[in-house]
């Protein structure tokens, strides 16, 4: 519930403030709704099968919380990175950022970041859905994760394993080394910067930014890049409920402890009331 309420605040204070009608706090806006559905497409029924015990789901219901978790892991991937771009010209580029981050560009980028991860993770799950699954279906998950729904197959195809393992990889890999080569530029722009109180401004309007992206990647890497086939440890599971859980909340707080536009957005709010 606090993981929901905090990152639709974060919305309505980005909406109803005209001054944070920017690429920035827009690409917020899509991580926020990203988090918000991450928790309600998992967290209430991990919730509902552990305080009553009745841990069933429909053989659809199963392949539809795989599919949407799954591409709203990817569309963070996405938006992640565009996220890092946006700073980098913000940074790098300030003269120029309002022509290379238009809002019309801003809004072209986030859409394209949702259509490219509902397609690009169609594919695995259509094709891991036609397998047969002859029984007993018992996932040792709080949620249904492709690993443990491949090992419930009757039929092992490791080239649908590979296929599933590699498309991961790649996303995982590239739109982390798009935001790590932004930051790498970021960071050697602002050293050039002669003033300590100019590095300390221009370092922290991405300091929040870094480090969800390392809050993120790093729960995706540990849950997604690893030999196929393994069941799912305890550890495993910490993992996928820091992620679905933990992270979401996390986000909202670390954008605005040190964002002053955002605080003078809830002071508004709150003296007009």
């Amino acid at each position: 519930m606090l993981t929901i309420i905090g990152n639709i605040v974060t919305i309505i204070l980005v909406w109803s403030d005209p001054r944070l009608h920017k690429p920035m706090y827009i690409f917020l806006c899509n991580l926020s709704f990203i988090e918000i559905w991450y928790t309600t497409s998992t967290v209430p029924n991990m919730l509902f099968g552990m305080l009553t015990k009745n841990k069933v789901i429909s053989f659809t219901g199963c392949f539809l919380q795989f599919y949407f978790f799954f591409s709203l892991g990817t569309a963070e991937c996405f938006i992640l990175a565009v996220m890092g771009y946006d700073r980098y010209l913000a940074i790098c580029h300030p003269l120029h950022y309002n022509i290379l981050m238009s809002s019309r560009i801003c809004s072209n980028l986030a859409i394209i970041c949702w259509i490219c991860a509902f397609l690009w993770t169609a594919v695995p799950v259509i094709l891991i859905e036609q397998l047969p699954f002859c029984g007993p279906n018992e996932i040792n998950h709080f949620l249904c994760d492709p690993g443990p729904l491949l090992e419930l197959s009757c039929l092992k195809n490791y080239g649908i394993e590979m296929m599933y393992s590699i498309c991961n990889s790649l996303i995982l890999l590239t739109t982390f080394s798009f935001s790590f080569i932004s930051y790498g530029f970021i960071i050697k722009t602002i050293l050039r910067i002669p003033s300590s109180s100019g590095r300390h401004k221009a370092f922290s309007t991405c300091a929040s930014h870094l480090m969800v992206v390392i809050m993120f990647f790093g729960c995706a890497t540990s849950m997604n890049m690893k030999p196929s086939g393994n069941h799912p440890v305890d550890a495993d599971k910490v993992v996928i409920v820091f992620y679905t859980v933990v992270t979401p909340l996390l986000n909202p707080i670390i954008y605005t402890l040190r964002n002053k536009e955002i605080w003078n957005a809830v002071k508004k709010i709150v003296s007009s009331h």
